[in-house]
């Protein structure tokens, strides 16, 4: 099988044996007609196999050497139909493939293993699983390459993935690429829970050990499920085999620690990559310190990007500005703006004028907002107006974040957020009845409110909590604890925003609020700890000690520190096997 890097259908054998010299019988003196055709047609497919070898640079070149042999009488092989066959995987060619399975049928070659490998290959790539079905259930003794090409061909379908289960299930062995090829697909279409439990189902099957390729679609996985014990597990796996940690895989460990809130974890990597950082790890880097609130710690490192002789990219700045607008640097975001096009000549897109939008408004500067919103070139979206109706809730700007508001629901009619947003203006205003219009214009409509959900993982479990929710099982310790949180934050009348439509509607008080901003700390271990630091300090956007500039999470700040060291030093005893 070919390395896990590169895509399983991209196989060396139909190259490598174009590439093998072919030993030719001695002519006789005086050939027969017969003996020279038959010469002719040998040299024309190995002509053929020569020229689309070569098909990396060009698949369309093997095609049409296939039909100029054709046309010049040669009767191809099945190793020629192979190599076009390929070719129409590769340029994506369905009417290609059909056309050569039609020719092959009419020869009497569509039934050899190798062109009916080959065959369910094209099919899956083009798209046309139906068909490579088909090929692929005439045959009952067939390869792993071919069971990996139709399982392929399921992931990149689509769909709810009843079909890519119902096939993994029926395979009767697996290798590395069958099981990253369905990891692919979970990461890829949300379903990160499943994922970890697929990986946990390729370790007890012990048919192979996951490889780099499988590492990064569990890492992605963990990142989105906040998963930290799954993910230092995961690290310390990729340490104990000595897998090489490349660019990818080094980003991927830094993004999923960043998203579980470990930022000494994303530090720790970045700062032992082996090889030359790429700027992908510096961009990653920089996404941490910014999502997690350290905005000076990801402008020093802007620095010793630069430093470093790397040019930023428009991903770069998209991190750097963020980190402006988070941490209320306004000078700093505006001449960082400058300096994309004056100094890297990077013309700015929608999500760096939305940063300066967010910055301006996060510093209550509505002026320059709405001039930035009216001059840039291009119309603003959802996430632009999200940012500037959550400024004016907190700055109580009314008629603006009004204004806003309506502009929001009409250009994401079926987002709920921008109706929520706009209810709590009304709220905050205390006019009920524009909360009533707003809830009604939502529900003729049909847009449904998706409660705020937070999670945290014990013993491997990941518990999900629900805003609201009192279904839980253990639903009493869950509020004892949020009121435990609640004194130990000291939340103020400030911090409790009264007019908020959540108060309107539950009538709950500031435990309410806690529970739909913040996680839940159930639990003495040392990982639950260590959950508990990385979730409530820095894994939540929307916190409410960050509405602003940010300066009202200092008692939070100080109440957690003291967390870190054992948090630290439960991550080396697992990085290095003793725990």
């Amino acid at each position: 099988m070919p390395s896990p890097t590169v895509p399983f259908f991209l196989t060396s054998t139909t190259l490598s044996a174009a590439n093998k010299p072919q030993p030719q019988p001695p002519a006789p003196a005086t050939p027969p007609c017969d003996a020279q055709q038959a010469h002719a047609s040998n040299a024309a497919s190995l002509a053929s196999a020569s020229y689309a070898a070569r098909m990396r640079l060009n698949p369309h070149l093997a095609l049409r050497l296939f039909d100029h042999m054709l046309r010049s009488g040669a009767d191809p092989d099945p190793a020629a139909y192979a190599l076009a066959l390929a070719s129409c995987a590769r340029g994506r060619d369905p009417a290609a493939a059909a056309q050569l399975h039609a020719h092959a049928a009419k020869r009497g070659l569509a039934s050899h293993r190798r062109v009916r490998g080959k065959l369910v290959h094209a099919y899956s790539v083009c798209g046309m699983v139906s068909h490579a079905r088909r090929v692929f259930d005439r045959d009952a003794n067939n390869d792993m390459v071919a069971w990996n090409c139709l399982l392929r061909g399921y992931a990149q379908e689509g769909g709810d993935g009843v079909a890519l289960r119902d096939f993994f299930a029926r395979m009767p062995s697996r290798d590395s690429v069958s099981w990253n090829t369905v990891l692919s697909w979970c990461v890829t279409n949300g379903e990160y829970d499943e994922a970890i439990a697929v990986f946990r189902e390729m370790l007890a099957s012990r048919e192979c050990e996951p490889d780099r390729v499988t590492l990064l679609s569990v890492i992605s996985a963990i990142a989105y499920s906040g998963a930290l014990a799954q993910g230092l597990w995961a690290h310390a796996y990729v340490l104990r085999k000595r897998i090489e940690v490349d660019e990818k895989l080094s980003s991927a460990l830094i993004n999923m620690y960043s998203k579980c809130g470990f930022i000494e974890g994303a530090v720790y990597v970045f700062d032992n990559i082996a090889t030359k950082r790429s700027l992908d790890s510096w961009n990653a880097m920089l996404a941490g310190f910014t999502a997690n609130g350290y905005s000076e710690r990801a402008l020093e490192l802007f620095s010793r990007l630069e430093s470093a002789g790397l040019v930023p990219n428009k991903i770069t700045f998209n991190c750097v500005l963020n980190a402006c607008s988070h941490g209320g640097l306004v000078e700093e975001g505006i001449r960082y703006f400058g300096r994309m096009s004056t100094v890297y000549s990077i013309k700015p897109d929608i999500a760096h004028y939305g940063c300066m939008v967010d910055l301006y408004c996060r510093a209550g500067f509505f002026e320059k907002a709405e001039e930035m919103i009216q001059t840039m070139p291009m119309e603003p979206d959802a996430s632009m107006l999200k940012a500037l109706l959550g400024a004016c809730r907190t700055h109580k700007n009314l008629e603006l974040g009004k204004k806003a508001g309506y502009r929001l629901i009409e250009s994401a009619p079926n987002d709920h957020a921008g109706y929520v947003l706009l209810s709590n203006i009304y709220a905050l205003d205390g006019n009920w009845g524009g909360v009533h219009e707003v809830r009604k214009l939502m529900l003729d409509r049909g847009v449904q409110k998706i409660p705020g959900s937070s999670s945290v993982e014990l013993d491997g479990v990941i518990h999900e909590f629900i805003s609201g929710d009192k279904t839980h099982s253990r639903k009493r310790d869950i509020y004892k604890m949020l009121d435990e949180m609640c004194q130990q934050l000291r939340i103020t009348e400030k911090n409790q925003q009264k007019g908020s439509c959540w108060r309107y509607e539950a009538g709950t008080g500031e435990r309410q609020r806690l529970h739909e901003t913040a996680f839940v700390f159930s639990g003495y271990q040392y990982i639950s700890l260590v959950t508990f630091y990385c979730s409530e300090a820095v894994k939540q956007k929307d916190s409410l000690y960050r509405e602003g500039a940010g300066s009202e999470s200092s008692d939070f700040t100080s109440w957690v520190a003291p967390c870190r060291q054992l948090l630290l030093s439960c991550v080396k005893l697992l990085l290095t096997g003793k725990l």
